[in-house]
């Protein structure tokens, strides 16, 4: 192997050989319309034993370690960048999804399990939990920066956030049952109530605690802020996980506290994990790839069942459990289909995979097999075909603007004073108005306009428009008055 000839240099070289390919690909798939994730499991693949022998690696104890550490710092992401009002407007439709949901898909692909895999209840049910969960590195990253509906968007980040707990908790039970033939189904009802609790209960307060130490902590370097948060992260899942809560759901839950908290450096600590998710996925994607022996994958057996399994899942167990666990709620049929086609397979079925191999179930290599084929269908069909739908059903919403021009000069963390990004809309009472006649508080700037990806400097006569990004520098005490003059409503627009 090359990392045994050439030892540790080469370690290093094939890391940064990896995390420029991840890089290149991330930026051929955006192109492409391409899910990411497949290209890495690809490139895993590639320089694996079976591709072109560079690195030989079979140890299902590490990449799972590697995958829920990938999975804690993906999770936390994109708990930070989800808005409270957000999750509000969905919290129903997703929190059935993410427990319901799960158990219906569950179902429905252990029967399917029972008659290709010919085998026990509880093996068809541990392998129906495996596939449960739609996957949160995959929908986040397969979301972002596509202009779906806001409410399609939301459902799915919502619900992909949330329903890695209840596949889990599944997984793990089943493993329990088949290894442990005196354990009783019904012990693990109260084991689920206080798995749900603990990982509610303790990302929020530990959420809480996170947002107070970051604002109250007085570091010497600005890069330590987010090496705190991530540190949150790494700290809620642990502890919860250390007394049998869902680690995963706190993880969610304590991002979502902190990303809608007054935070002082905000935009560094959302950056920085932004990149860092990004790095964590790679990495992971790969791992899991090179886990994987293409000849054990691609045989007869595997491709077959494999083929079965994802036709079941995407078009029976997820529209099934998507209308189900939707009945009452205001979505249409439309906005259904949708929701049945865009529930990727990503990561946490390939992670939950390793579980029964590393527990010894005799199905446990058969069975990582198929579900990583199956994630690889529904990357490939579903997730390159999100767009389409969505254009098909008239779901789609206005473009996204990410804006990449995000500057944070100094902080409460130094003085008493941020600068503050705001984005107007034609709603916004500023919009249409010259910046001599705006009332800003006595200590507040601003500083930059961005306007069209064009900086523009501001004096007195420039007028605010539409969809300009406003970033102004405001002292902390009055940061709540401009707050609440950026946040007024233009009454004549909408009257009009």
């Amino acid at each position: 192997m090359f990392l045994e000839a050439f030892g540790n240099d080469a370690f290093v070289l094939l890391a940064a050989l990896l995390l420029i390919v991840g890089v290149i690909v991330v930026k051929f798939s955006h192109k492409l319309g391409f899910p990411a994730l497949v290209l890495f499991i690809l490139v895993g693949m590639m320089i694996g034993s079976d591709g072109l022998g560079l690195v030989y690696f079979d140890n299902a104890e590490i990449a799972q370690l590697i995958g829920i550490l990938a999975l804690v710092i993906i999770l936390f992401e994109g708990g930070l960048q989800t808005k409270f009002s957000t999750v509000r407007s969905v919290a129903l439709p997703s929190l059935s999804l993410a427990t319901l949901g799960v158990v219906i898909t569950s179902s429905v692909v252990a029967l399917a399990a029972m008659l290709v895999f010919d085998v026990t209840w509880y093996e068809a049910f541990l392998f129906g939990a495996i596939v449960g969960s739609t996957d949160a590195a995959a929908v986040f990253a397969a979301l972002k920066e596509r202009n779906i509906k806001a409410k399609m968007g939301a459902t799915l980040e919502a619900e992909s956030g949330t329903n890695d707990p209840m596949a889990v908790f599944l997984t793990l039970s089943f493993i329990q049952l088949i290894i442990n033939e005196n354990t009783s189904i019904w012990v693990l009802v109260p084991n689920f109530f206080w798995q749900m609790g603990a990982g509610l209960v303790l990302g929020l307060l530990l959420g809480k605690i996170a947002s107070a130490s970051i604002n109250r902590i007085n570091l010497e370097s600005s890069g330590l802020y987010p090496i705190f948060s991530v540190a949150f992260a790494l700290l809620t899942y642990s502890i919860t996980a250390f007394i049998g809560g869902s680690g995963f759901l706190a993880v969610y839950v304590a991002a979502l506290v902190i990303g809608n908290s007054e935070l002082t450096y905000r935009y560094s600590i959302f950056q920085f994990n932004e990149g860092f998710a990004w790095m964590a996925q790679i990495l992971m994607f790969i791992i899991l790839g090179l886990l994987v022996f293409p000849e054990q994958l691609f045989t007869t057996e595997v491709m077959l069942s494999g083929i079965l399994i994802s036709l079941v899942l995407m078009f029976v167990a997820r529209p099934v459990a998507i209308f189900l666990s939707t009945l009452g709620m205001k979505y249409s049929q439309k906005e259904r289909l949708f929701l049945s086609w865009a529930g990727l397979r990503g990561a946490v079925p390939i992670v939950l995979a390793t579980f029964p191999i590393v527990a010894g179930i005799e199905n446990g290599v058969l069975f990582f097999n198929v579900v990583f084929f199956v994630v690889l269908t529904s990357a490939l069909i579903q997730g390159s075909s999100i767009s389409y739908v969505a254009k098909k059903l008239h779901l789609v919403g206005p473009k996204k603007d990410t804006p990449h021009h995000s500057i944070e000069l100094i902080s409460i963390g130094k003085a008493n004073a941020e600068m503050v990004q705001f984005k107007t809309n034609e709603d916004t009472a500023v919009v249409g108005r010259k910046l001599h006649e705006i009332p800003f508080p006595t200590r507040a700037t601003i500083s930059a306009i961005v306007r069209e990806d064009r900086l523009i400097s501001p004096h007195g006569e420039t007028e605010i428009k539409s969809g300009d990004f406003l970033y102004i520098l405001v002292s902390q005490k009055d940061k709540e008055s401009l707050r609440k003059l950026l946040n007024e409503k233009n009454v004549h627009a909408k009257s009009s």
